[in-house]
């Protein structure tokens, strides 16, 4: 529910290093700004993505085709880029664009067109994760109905324990509306913003996190995203921080272990190489 939080860089880098880990990961960017695009394609790939008018998932959501040409229902593995692929790793993106926003005008019967999508492809995939813009919109329903668990990132704030209420109240209104559809949230994570000690009030508002994390029966994973300026790196040059150049071995190690938390809370394990 808050811009800014780390929810991009999260979805990105446990993508790689769950890829890295042999699964077979799909990336959905369900955010108009696109930034999830950006940091899995890196700034030129992505460019030149939207200049030969290749399909997005606004095409999924809208049945958009840029720039005026007839509109078309994109076959689901056209809209599919592979990214990087090995023999015992594979990440997949659906990339987004501005456009998706047009779908907020005419939401009318666009809810399920993820969830159809991802249904005719999810047998390739042991891990789908989707990037949502942080104001509640219709695509959030999209992102809700598509999704079995919620991953929520939050900067230790006192902003958090104001955007987390929100949030309870948005998916209690989801499963009020759509008690058939399992929708747990899997656990917070907590996004460094400083590579300092933590200051007073970051611990007072993790205090506080756990604090109304608890009366809602939610998970707080016990590992930090540590901060470190090499997730900026990453998302310039599209890499994993595994991967980026003067990356701290301890940073790694710790966002490894985060991601061995995550994919625990969600019932998925490394694949047998």
């Amino acid at each position: 529910m808050k811009g800014g939080v780390g929810k991009t860089t999260l979805a990105s880098q446990l993508a790689y290093a769950a890829s890295a880990d042999g699964l077979r990961v799909l990336a959905v960017d369900l955010d108009p700004q696109s930034n999830l695009s950006h940091a899995i394609m890196g700034g030129q790939d992505y460019l030149t993505h939207l200049r030969e008018d290749r399909p997005t998932v606004a095409e999924i959501l809208d049945g958009y085709t840029p720039f005026g040409k007839s509109d078309r229902s994109p076959n689901p593995y056209d809209t599919i880029l592979r990214v990087g692929s090995r023999k015992d790793r594979t990440l997949d993106l659906v990339p987004s664009r501005l456009e998706l926003s047009r779908v907020l005008k005419n939401p009318a019967g666009r809810r399920q067109h993820l969830v159809r999508f991802l249904d005719r492809v999810s047998k390739r995939y042991d891990l789908i994760i989707i990037d949502c813009a942080p104001t509640e919109s219709l695509l959030t329903e999209v992102a809700y109905s598509a999704s079995r668990y919620l991953i929520v990132p939050v900067k230790p704030e006192f902003m958090a324990t104001i955007g987390l209420p929100l949030l309870a109240r948005s998916v209690d209104e989801f499963q009020t509306k759509n008690a058939d559809h399992a929708l747990d949230i899997a656990g917070i994570v907590v996004i460094r913003q400083s590579g300092y000690q933590v200051s007073r009030e970051a611990r007072n508002a993790i205090e506080e996190v756990r604090s109304l994390a608890s009366k809602h029966g939610w998970h707080v994973f016990r590992r930090h995203m540590p901060y470190s300026v090499s997730y900026a790196k990453a998302a310039r040059h599209g890499t994993s921080i595994s991967r980026t150049p003067h990356a701290r071995t301890e940073v790694v190690e710790r966002f490894q272990r985060l991601k061995d938390e995550i994919l625990q809370a969600v019932g998925i394990g490394p694949r047998v190489r």
